[in-house]
């Protein structure tokens, strides 16, 4: 029987994936600021046997809708925004097993810098991190980073191989196994001979020196990617070890799942490796008609508005200018492309118009909504894993904790039944418990794999010679 990957999918943010909710009595997305909140939340997650908690990230924000920020500060459609990376330390200081999925953009950031928060972290949770890479998607990301308006949707991948290139040179190959000696008899911490500069002098990036941080336990973290383009998917069929995607109907994610496989296999890899998410949000109760009844209840609190200032910023149109009742047509853009190609070619069956998807993004944002009892939810998932060919869910909350409270109570004790998801938690790093094999490290058909030891033998810190007062002071 196939386990089924279970990610909580959040945002350091009030409004992630249901805009509106933060209205609910129940909803408590606006105390994000609170570290107890989160602390709290991660104690849950690890109740209920999560694989991680997958956090989302954006650097801009959603001014496509109407040309203006209004509709998305009005429902604080994903602004204000947090740092998804500052409360980790926090949550895994409360938890033993629960691994953490954390978004930042390739596009903004720099290897030499990143590798030393991802080695950090890793140290920090014995190994429970994972970094979800991202391109980004918002022109107003762009501009207030420098930029004029953000560079061509491929582009970004190229930067993006280049920066993914540096960072396995610097968490694979700077530093030795056995570098780090801890030796207090001989006064000596790390052996320099075993330390290497990088020496990487890229077109978008130059790194001369070593890493910053000793080798963490699973040196790379866990590498998560989303990508719906041919580019994205060729992109995320090399290095990501889980791939995040968007789908209507497992019936129409088929044919991606299959790509992705088939791309994977392309490069070297066997098909099984890939470990395919698809977003959903899950309204589980005791019984199919309070379920029903909830998802009624929290309908009634949907921003329209806030449901289409969200859909602009992932598609990248301005769905305002568009006839509510003409159904859309594909257009290339250099945003979220699986945002708009989820209802323009995924299904041909099928016309959406902006009205349509407005009802739609209004709860789960563009991944299916289940709705019912344990049994029903649980069989809904499970047709997922077999029509689509996927490997679990990274799972939206409309109300916080709310949902995952009814998924830890409802639908966990339903899929343990029938031995979709663990008892208790396998020991070891995020990586081991994804693969099922125990391992920490990168596999053999990883990118980053074949940096692992490039540098042995090669200039190491040691050869530099030092300045004269040094040798002196020796002497």
């Amino acid at each position: 029987m196939k386990r089924i990957i279970l990610n909580a999918f959040d945002m350091s943010c009030v409004t992630h994936q249901a805009p509106g909710l933060w209205r609910h009595p129940d909803n408590r997305a606006d105390r994000y600021t609170s570290l107890d909140e989160w602390v709290e939340l991660a104690k849950l997650l690890e109740r209920g046997g999560f694989d991680a908690l997958f956090l989302a990230d954006v650097l801009g924000v959603y001014d496509v809708w109407r040309g203006s920020a209004e509709a998305a500060l009005t429902d604080a459609d994903q602004v204000p925004l947090g740092d998804p990376i500052v409360p980790i330390s926090a949550m895994a200081y409360a938890t033993e097993h629960l691994g953490f999925g954390i978004t930042v953009a390739s596009t903004y950031d720099h290897p030499y810098a990143l590798a030393r928060r991802f080695s950090t972290l890793d140290h920090l949770t014995d190994g429970r991190v994972g970094w979800n890479v991202v391109t980004s998607y918002l022109d107003s990301a762009a501009r207030n980073l420098g930029r004029e308006a953000q560079m061509a949707h491929d582009d970004r991948y190229g930067v993006a191989e280049e920066f993914l290139d540096v960072a396995y040179k610097l968490w694979e190959a700077s530093w030795e196994d056995g570098a780090v000696l801890r030796d207090r008899a001989t006064g000596v911490f790390t052996d320099a001979t075993k330390v290497h500069p990088i020496q990487h002098a890229g077109e978008h990036f130059r790194v001369p020196g070593f890493h910053l941080s000793e080798p963490s336990p699973q040196r790379t973290p866990v590498i998560f990617q989303a990508g719906a383009s041919p580019r994205g998917r060729e992109f995320a069929a090399k290095h990501g070890e889980a791939i995040f995607i968007n789908g209507l109907t497992p019936e129409q994610t088929r044919p991606i799942t299959d790509d992705i496989r088939t791309r994977a296999e392309g490069n070297g890899r066997p098909a099984d490796t890939v470990k395919i998410l698809v977003l959903a949000t899950v309204i589980v109760a005791a019984t199919d008609e309070q379920a029903r009844a909830l998802e009624e209840e929290y309908r009634r609190y949907v921003s329209v508005e806030g449901a289409l200032a969200l859909y602009g910023g992932w598609s990248g149109l301005d769905l305002s200018t568009y006839d509510p009742d003409t159904p859309l047509e594909y257009v290339d853009t250099d945003a979220a492309r699986s945002a708009l190609a989820a209802f323009t070619t995924y299904d041909a069956d099928r016309k959406w118009t902006p009205r349509d998807i407005a009802e739609y993004v209004g709860i789960g944002g563009i991944g299916p909504v289940i709705v019912g009892g344990p049994a029903t939810a649980a069989d809904e998932l499970e047709r997922w894993i077999e029509v689509g060919g996927i490997d679990g869910f990274n799972l939206a909350y409309v109300v916080t904790p709310g949902s995952f409270e009814q998924i830890v109570e409802h639908l966990i004790p339903e899929l343990r039944r029938r031995g979709r998801v663990w008892d208790e938690y396998p020991e070891g790093t995020l990586r081991g418990r994804l693969t099922g094999d125990g391992s920490a490290t990168v596999p053999e058909w990883h990118p980053a794999r074949r940096h692992r030891g490039s540098l042995t033998g090669s200039a190491s810190v040691a050869d530099a010679s030092g300045p004269a007062w040094a040798e002196e002071t020796a002497r």
